[in-house]
């Protein structure tokens, strides 16, 4: 192994405590790398094979986006939200932007309140957190106040601490190397 990357573990945590099953969990991933809404829509995808009624309310991307995630979750019965109006850093009215931000979040919590849906993702939600549109507190306190079958998965760069604090599993995508930065523009059927 390289000395940049860190050695496989050895230890066997799990086989040291008894095991319970827990009726929902919050998940997180976040970091600067690829991957993090790859993730969720792959988990999104085993909650729709188990039959759990299942939602996704994306935070920055707005309706003009035809992903083809969201093409093939709809088909399998997901609930699809696409609550923003495109890149905000590229907004020309951010007023606008925060406040479709904050009735995202409102129409979210109210999606968790209702504990209709198992699993719910809340695709780039750290965004609007770090730019104070939303209060991570009250994010966290509907998450751990959450319906006990309401499992919910937050994806983002940065993702607030309380929000950690509250999550079952944290996932911390690193960037390694990514086309970007070679000057390439995302493609169809790999980045949507």
């Amino acid at each position: 192994m390289t000395e940049d990357h860190a050695e496989p573990r050895t230890e066997r945590p799990y086989e040291q405590r008894e095991l319970r099953s827990a009726p929902s969990l919050v998940l997180v991933a976040t970091g600067h790398g690829k991957g993090k809404s790859t993730a969720a829509f792959g988990t999104v995808l085993r909650s729709r094979a188990r039959d759990w009624p299942t939602a996704v309310v994306q935070f920055l991307k707005s309706g003009d986006w035809r992903t083809g995630e969201e093409a093939m979750l709809r088909q399998l019965g997901v609930e699809w939200f696409s609550a923003g109006d495109g890149f905000s850093w590229d907004s020309e009215d951010l007023d606008e932007s925060r406040a479709k931000a904050v009735a995202a979040w409102d129409f979210a919590r109210g999606l968790i309140e209702a504990g209709g849906h198992r699993m719910i993702l809340l695709d780039e939600i750290s965004y609007p957190m770090s730019w104070g549109w939303i209060d991570p507190l009250d994010v966290a306190a509907a998450l751990r106040d959450r319906p006990e079958q309401v499992s919910v998965f937050l994806t983002g760069r940065e993702m607030a601490q309380a929000v950690i604090e509250v999550a079952d599993t944290v996932t911390e995508m690193v960037a390694v190397k990514h086309p970007f930065e070679q000057g390439i523009r995302a493609r169809r059927g790999i980045d949507y």
